[in-house]
């Protein structure tokens, strides 16, 4: 089956869905989702979305705050434009009908997270990112321009290769024509053709064995851009979570949202014991990879699993009401946490890196465009500051909006794109290939490349998912595809990236931290360590 569409958007979330609101206006839209279209990483998120609202607070302010927690790897450009955009695109969301969470007094009752400076966190409950997918969902469901295919899956994005026709290299035409998708229903793959096409398709924490990200996030848009020869920067620097709860049976991970720190509570070791202000001065409000790399430490040194947030010392009405959603999970097991101590451990969170954009959301491959967490924007440099994603998102998708509107009449659907070639597959009746390759990959990137990394283990698991690599890609040609197929294929493309990415950055940044190239400066108090 083939369609063809003004704008294609892959993927549901907050950057998929905000861009296809603003340009149903103007075209026919496609929002194709692997999944259900609320099964998102933005509906996972809990904290809140971080702007500028009122004062004492300041652009200037966040900016600093942004390029700090980055480790110096920001582009301040980047960064100077989106937090001074903020406010204006947290208003549009609250025009759409976004309720965050105000004080008695009327005024939006902001939180303070690990690197800000001020109270700037927007935030409903603990479930924030479930109010703006609903937001969102609403509006592009009562949008007439807008087509949803559900359970769809992307394989491929379409360009001069599938055409036969050589790239030229001096004026980079690399363009992107559509996509090839598996139809849910036929088994078979569809052909959508577009003038202009967003990849939203989230992040890649499931490249690791514990990670808060949904299963759907397996690198999928940020492979497909790569093997089709688009630029894709700073894959080492894969966030870990410092605290989601410990329970080696569940996954996703559950997440214990950093708020929880912001509100006032503690870390301890098993011993009961606080260690933060070893690490830094600003302890358990610290940038992420500083708090992250201090419990995997004083865990390696303890030869403990786990450490302990304690929030026994705060209000309790107050903790409840804040984080209803963390009171009842814990509390399903077993652990009340106004009067227990809650066992955390870092997990795999948030892939900084992606395929690389320019200001309005361009890839290196013309007519495309990427957005939110597969998106390598320059905001985020070698660490993303707590709920600055969910705004980036808003920003990107925005700016790439503008951009799509103001090209996408003089482009032309691209006919003669051929149908996807199934011939000699056969049906693959060995999914536990897939599945122990799916455990293999995990086991190599969080045993290998994970919190702390060295040149010895990099190579390790180089080797090891150079061997997965060969026997995954012998497996797709000769198969009829699957969704499993494609995402295992994705995610080997993601451990290749990380791997990459991190044996070139021959010193320790942000959370890409090595053995072999320590920080050589004094702990600095104001900024990483």
């Amino acid at each position: 089956m083939r369609r063809k569409v003004d704008f294609l958007v892959i993927g549901s979330g907050i950057a998929g869905l905000s861009f296809a609101i603003k340009v149903a206006k103007h075209g026919k839209v496609c929002i194709v989702t692997k999944s259900r279209m609320d099964d998102t990483a933005t509906s996972w998120a809990q904290g809140g979305i971080a702007a500028v609202m009122h004062t004492p607070d300041t652009f200037e302010k966040h900016i600093q705050d942004t390029i700090i927690a980055g480790d110096g790897l920001c582009n301040e450009h980047i960064v100077r434009l989106t937090i001074t955009e903020s406010t204006d695109r947290i208003r549009e969301l609250i025009r759409w009908g976004a309720k965050f969470d105000k004080t008695k007094s009327g005024k939006y009752d902001l939180a303070k997270e690990g690197g800000h400076s001020e109270y700037r966190v927007l935030h409903h409950k603990d479930k924030t990112g479930r109010e703006i997918e609903n937001t969102l969902l609403d509006q592009v469901k009562r949008h007439p321009n807008i087509e949803i295919l559900e359970d769809y899956f992307t394989i491929d994005i379409i360009t001069q290769h599938h055409l036969g026709i050589e790239v030229n290299k001096k004026t980079n035409d690399n363009t992107c024509f559509g996509v090839y998708v598996l139809n849910p229903r036929t088994r078979l793959v569809d052909t959508i053709l577009s003038k202009i096409t967003l990849i939203a398709t989230g992040g890649a924490g499931n490249a690791y064995s514990n990670t808060t990200s949904p299963l759907i996030s397996t690198g999928d848009g940020i492979a497909m851009v790569y093997r089709a020869k688009g630029a894709v920067d700073n894959m080492e620097f894969m966030q870990f979570h410092p605290t989601s709860l410990y329970n080696p049976d569940e996954k996703p991970a559950f997440l214990i949202s950093e708020a929880v720190r912001g509100f006032g509570a503690v870390l301890r070791t098993r011993e009961g014991k606080e260690f933060m202000f070893k690490y830094d001065s600003r302890l358990e409000l610290a940038p992420r990879d500083i708090v992250a790399r201090a419990i995997d430490n004083e865990m390696k040194i303890l030869g403990d699993d786990y450490v302990y947030l304690d929030c026994r010392h705060l209000p309790k009405n107050e903790v409840i009401d804040h984080f209803p959603t963390i009171y009842a999970k814990c509390l399903s097991a077993g652990i009340d946490i106004t009067r227990d101590l809650i066992p955390v451990v870092p997990a795999a969170h948030y892939t900084c890196g992606g395929i690389r954009t320019d200001e309005f959301g361009r890839s290196t491959i013309l007519n495309l465009y990427a957005s939110g967490e597969c998106a390598s924007t320059g905001l985020h440099g070698a660490n993303r500051l707590a709920s600055n994603s969910l705004l980036e998102s808003l920003v990107f998708s925005h700016r790439s909006s503008m951009d799509a509107i103001s090209k996408f009449n003089s482009i032309a659907i691209k006919n003669e794109i051929p149908d996807w070639n199934a011939e000699g597959t056969v049906l693959n009746e060995e999914m536990v290939l897939i599945t122990q390759t799916l455990k293999e990959v995990q086991s190599i990137m969080s045993t290998y490349v994970g919190i702390v990394r060295s040149n010895l283990r990099l190579q390790r698991a180089h080797d090891r998912l150079e061997i997965l690599y060969r026997e995954t890609e012998e497996l797709y040609e000769k198969s009829i595809l699957t969704r499993k197929i494609c995402e295992v294929r994705n995610l080997i493309n993601i451990g290749y990236l990380v791997i990459k990415a991190a044996k070139a950055r021959h010193e320790s940044r942000g959370l890409h931290y090595s053995l072999d190239y320590p920080r050589v400066s004094k702990k600095n108090k104001t900024g990483s360590n």
